[in-house]
């Protein structure tokens, strides 16, 4: 177990989260956190333990990452009220279940959506179609019509659609292999002249749609038509607190072109259980680790020792269907 570190003072923009689905799975533990005015993390390498403050005086603003609205729907009225300018980052695929084990339906996530712009703007919503998956259920072809139609769909609803293409690490690989093997489906990761096609193919359409498409951490994809994407913009955060919002360009990783954030998620305790994450090694220990949380806790997950993503090997783990 790691040491407590002191408290975060500085201005910061939350990140809640890019390793973890916070809205779907954890948002009464987000709440509290955000009653009590702090939260602690533990870092995934070396596992020293953090205190955050989420205090207002000391949050920018907060950036959301969901695959269902739905059960924090509700919540997002206390969270302006008390101050907090947020924007959703908010993936909408309409993928098979095979690769998608347990996501709500696309139709249901176009609704929130739409109920989302209507009552905090379209300038609070950024749908992501993230990340582009090339498989025998998800041709180029495939794509191109479901892109199109979740773009008609979403018109008016915001004005970016953030994309990338998959990237096949070591544990996305297994997953993939597993599932191909399991439920007779092929994969591959095509060259990235193909990949380019079908980015410009997809930024016509998102255009028609009067949305901006932006690239997530894939500079090469970038240009013409086609953005990089800032997913913590201030910018966009700006517009929303109706003030500025201001953060050093700081992103997490190569070629990220994101503000600096403070991400309070915990890897491996995601249970949607999509093939292709990079936030989850081990899927039946994310759903042991969602099952045993404490949403009165200080942590989304405790520390444990040794680090959950150094855990044992993956294991296939049920389909459910998370409302």
């Amino acid at each position: 177990m790691g040491f407590i570190l002191g408290c975060w003072h500085k201005t910061v923009i939350i990140s809640a989260s890019y390793k973890t689905d916070i809205p779907t799975f954890y948002g009464e533990w987000f709440m509290n956190r955000l009653r009590a005015g702090y939260c602690k993390i533990v870092n995934p390498y070396g596992r020293q333990v953090s205190r955050v403050s989420l205090l207002r005086h000391h949050v920018q603003g907060i950036v959301f990452w969901t695959k269902n609205l739905g059960p924090f729907l509700s919540k997002l009225r206390e969270v302006q009220e008390r101050g907090f300018p947020f924007v959703i980052q908010y993936s909408i695929n309409g993928y098979p279940r095979t690769l998608e084990f347990s996501v709500v339906d696309a139709k249901r996530s176009v609704e929130h959506m739409k109920v989302l712009a209507g009552e905090y703007g379209p300038r609070t919503a950024v749908w992501r179609y993230d990340p582009i998956v090339f498989s025998s259920l998800t041709s180029r072809e495939f794509h191109l019509a479901n892109f199109e139609k979740l773009a008609r769909s979403l018109q008016g609803c915001t004005d970016e659609v953030t994309i990338s293409v998959a990237q096949i690490y070591k544990k996305t690989q297994h997953n993939m292999d597993w599932a191909a093997t399991e439920f007779g489906f092929t994969w591959e990761d095509p060259t990235d002249e193909v990949k380019q096609v079908l980015v410009k193919d997809l930024a016509e359409c998102a255009r028609a749609f009067g949305m901006a498409l932006t690239v997530c951490s894939q500079e090469r994809f970038v240009g013409g038509i086609v953005e990089e994407a800032r997913c913590i913009d201030t910018g966009r955060l700006s517009d929303v607190a109706g003030m500025p919002v201001r953060a050093a360009q700081k992103g997490n990783r190569r070629e990220c072109a994101c503000a600096e954030a403070r991400d309070i998620g915990e890897y491996d305790t995601c249970p949607h259980g999509c093939l292709y994450c990079y936030a989850v090694r081990n899927r039946a220990l994310a759903q042991k680790r969602y099952a045993q949380h404490d949403p009165a806790g200080e942590f989304l997950f405790p520390p444990t020792d040794p680090a959950p993503t150094d855990s044992g090997p993956d294991e296939p783990f049920q389909m459910v269907m998370f409302e």
